[in-house]
């Protein structure tokens, strides 16, 4: 059961080492790790081929920068793995997560395990898992909130599912693009206790640094999404993003009426306020309201 754990690398001098040690470092030993110099201008190809040479498990492909889709493209057309990872390169895994993971991951499609959010910052914190499988792919989505964690990187995926399958290039929040159709495609979707990814604060990142643009993207992600699998938290989930794409970029709501059970399970206090002004006003006026009391708000 080999597992190929795909590593894009851009810029990443400080944090390199730190994450190829993590994964060659892992208890479970039938890996090849595919490091993908993304045209990096600093030292890091060379940080690159040095791995190689230490370790015959390391592969490297050096090509001109594309993007994070891009590189992680070019790492699945090389892949040979039966299954199939990611790991961002400022990011690292505790020592034991594959052993932990694997046994699982035979049994699936698609097995999700635990991550520390934003670690070594103030946000720092730690997403976790009942060990549990999913057959009803809707009751993973939207009771398990899989729309918060589409992170490419804490999963493993059967590599039989990236057939037709690939990061789209030009687009940030990548992840919610493709996870999904990943997800159509699995049969049946895990969720484990055990493992461990420490996902670390880059003030750089997209997450971090998204303006109009980007959340433009990131509501563009949802919107394919939104016909498959849909309840009332995940569509007010989206609507926060049209409100802040609208606030942004001015432009026309995009997202389609729903209406809301305010006195439905789930929704928390602001999402039942937020869902009775929905109801009264409509997606158009309650993104105007949003971008009025935050344009008030900043005035005084």
């Amino acid at each position: 059961m080999k597992l190929s754990v795909i590593i894009p690398v851009y810029q990443v001098e400080a944090t390199l080492n730190r994450c190829v040690e993590s994964v060659i470092g892992q208890t479970f030993t039938d890996l090849e790790v595919i490091l993908v110099d993304d045209g990096s201008p600093d030292s890091c190809p060379q940080k690159c081929d040095e791995w190689a040479e230490k370790d015959s498990r390391i592969h490297v492909i050096h090509k001109n920068n594309g993007g994070l889709s891009d590189a992680r493209n070019a790492g699945l057309d090389m892949a040979t793995g039966d299954y199939i990872t990611f790991v961002d390169s400022d990011d690292y895994l505790q020592s034991d997560t594959y052993q932990q993971v694997m046994p699982l991951a035979a049994t699936c499609d698609i097995v999700e395990f635990p991550i520390y959010r934003f670690f070594g910052s103030q946000k720092q914190s730690l997403l976790s898992f009942d060990t549990a499988l999913y057959t009803d792919k809707t009751d993973y989505w939207l009771k398990q909130k899989a729309y918060e964690h589409t992170y490419a990187w804490n999963k493993i995926y059967k590599a039989s599912l990236f057939g037709n399958i690939r990061f789209p290039k030009g687009h940030v929040f990548e992840d919610v693009f493709t996870f999904p159709s990943l997800l159509q495609q699995a049969t049946v979707v895990g969720t484990s206790s055990q493992g461990l990814y420490y996902y670390c604060q880059n003030g750089q990142g997209i997450t971090a640094t998204a303006k109009g643009p980007e959340l433009t993207d990131l509501l563009n992600a949802h919107l394919q999404t939104i016909p498959r699998w849909c309840d009332d938290r995940y569509y007010m989930h989206v609507l926060n993003i049209q409100m802040d794409v609208y606030e942004l970029t001015g432009n026309h709501p995009k997202l389609p009426y729903r209406h809301i059970n305010i006195f439905g399970n789930g929704l928390s206090c602001i999402q039942r306020i937020k869902g009775l002004a929905l109801n009264i006003l409509g997606v158009n006026n309650i993104c105007k309201l949003n971008k009025t009391i935050h344009r008030w708000i900043k005035a005084h």
